[in-house]
């Protein structure tokens, strides 16, 4: 994932939200919506993504790119 890809929102745990000191995107984010990136942040243990429009940084594992 890099900025302005397409990823798709796929839900999110506590667990995810709560590793690295994300963002909860259940508050702001529909489940299977399409978002575009705006940042990615890599760290050693997790990665961190913001996207356009939106306000907030959340775990990478709550999306998955999608190809054109």
């Amino acid at each position: 994932m890099k900025a302005g890809s397409k990823v798709k929102f796929l839900g999110s745990t506590d667990t995810q939200v709560k590793w690295g000191d994300n963002d909860d995107p259940s508050k702001v984010l529909k489940k299977g919506e399409i978002y575009i990136l705006k940042d990615v942040e890599v760290h050693n243990w997790h990665t961190k993504v913001y996207l356009e429009g939106i306000k907030g940084k959340f775990n990478s594992v709550s999306f998955k790119e999608v190809k054109k």
